[in-house]
């Protein structure tokens, strides 16, 4: 069997390589050919060039770019259609991986096709799912109720779980470690502020954030916090909260082991009180931590009007959505503001576990306790397979 991968970013790499590592269990001796990152080519893949050509993001960046991307998605194009894989699988970055498909599509009509996490269909621009449907004949989705959008637009989508649920956790004595190693007492409030990971998402958020924490450090002096950032954001971090009240403990993974600074991560996590995230992916990783939170975003005017006028859900938290509550207050667009998030930590910090019940029915509805899902991924795709004759 020979599978054909694309990833374009750094979590795509960590999807591939839990697939890449599945899809051997299930069928030794499967090759593997493509685009990915040095977690892919750990599991056995030789890329066509760097991954890191690819993890470009938003017009700014791309423009200066284009004909380079351009030369790479022919290439790339060419590369899957010559090796006529049995699968050709693209991996999130839908900008790259959804216009190789629709390229080899074009060229070879019967390849079979598989995209692996769904567009966000269900909050914003329903018709990319009919956009998509001629080029992909089925989808690896990352939450429970993501099937039935692609479903109705004449894809096959297999639920395979959320790779969150099989994150290692840090325990109690970890967080305790990790109180004692920064100074923190074991009594003290403890908030993660986590602002983003990209620039545009830190410069915007950060000074809101900062002033929110000030405010509920001047009715909780004792309050500490606890910034965790990526490599690539570090300085930009550093600068950001350098007025921030409180004197916040930065987790600066710059030169040290990539291990140790991710271990030290989960282990702030877990001795957390609370947190104040940016919407996305990070709300999961709470909740896998058992950590409550109040999430605020925003970003530049336009896009702000742009997205409102869009969206489909009251409300953009992922745990929210995956429990079908309301548990974590949220604070998008023109709501972000110090002066309303403030209250809403307080009220968490005071009365964090009624975010509790919600965070458990997450984790369980995404996987807890199944399968891993690297391993249901390549199970589903073995199935597609087969449902085709392949």
């Amino acid at each position: 069997m020979r599978i054909f991968l694309v990833a374009g970013e750094p979590s795509g790499d960590k999807l591939g390589a839990a697939l890449m590592a599945g899809l051997k269990q299930l069928a030794p001796g499967v090759e593997f050919h493509g685009v990915g990152g040095p977690l892919m080519e750990a599991e056995g893949m030789q890329s066509l060039f760097p991954m890191a050509e690819l993890s470009v993001v938003g017009l700014a960046e791309i423009l200066p770019k284009y004909f380079q991307l351009k030369r790479r998605l022919d290439e790339t194009v060419a590369a899957a259609v010559d090796l006529a894989p049995d699968a050709l699988i693209t991996i999130d970055s839908p900008e790259f991986g959804l216009r190789v498909a629709r390229g080899v599509r074009k060229l070879s009509p019967a390849q079979h096709t598989v995209h692996y996490v769904a567009p966000t269909v269900w909050a914003w621009r329903p018709k990319r799912a009919q956009k998509m449907a001629p080029d992909i004949d089925q989808v690896l989705a990352l939450l429970p109720f993501e099937p039935p959008y692609m479903e109705a637009a004449g894809m096959r989508c297999d639920f395979v779980g959320h790779p969150v649920v099989a994150e290692p956790r840090a325990d109690a004595d970890a967080a305790a470690a990790f109180r004692a190693a920064h100074g923190i007492a074991p009594d003290a409030p403890l908030v993660l502020a986590l602002p983003g990971s990209r620039r545009g998402e830190i410069t915007k958020l950060a000074p809101v954030f900062g002033e929110a924490l000030a405010r509920v450090i001047k009715r909780r002096p004792e309050v500490r916090v606890v910034v965790p950032t990526v490599e690539a954001r570090a300085e930009l971090a550093a600068e950001m909260i350098a007025d921030w009240p409180g004197a916040p403990i930065l987790l600066d993974p710059r030169g040290r082991d990539a291990g140790e600074a991710l271990a030290e991560k989960r282990a702030a996590f877990a001795a957390a009180d609370a947190a104040l995230a940016a919407s996305g992916t990070v709300s999961l990783e709470l909740a896998a931590a058992d950590t409550p939170m109040v999430i605020g975003y925003d970003g530049p005017w336009l896009s702000r009007v742009y997205v409102t006028r869009l969206l489909l859900v009251d409300t953009v938290t992922l745990v929210n959505l995956v429990s079908e509550t309301r548990a974590v207050p949220e604070f998008i667009g023109k709501a972000c503001r110090a002066e309303t998030i403030a209250p809403a930590l307080l009220e968490v910090l005071e009365n964090g576990g009624a975010q509790h019940a919600a965070m458990r029915l997450t984790m369980e509805r995404l996987g807890l306790g199944q399968e891993a899902p690297g391993l249901r991924a390549a199970r589903a795709v073995l199935d597609g397979l087969e449902a085709r004759g392949r």
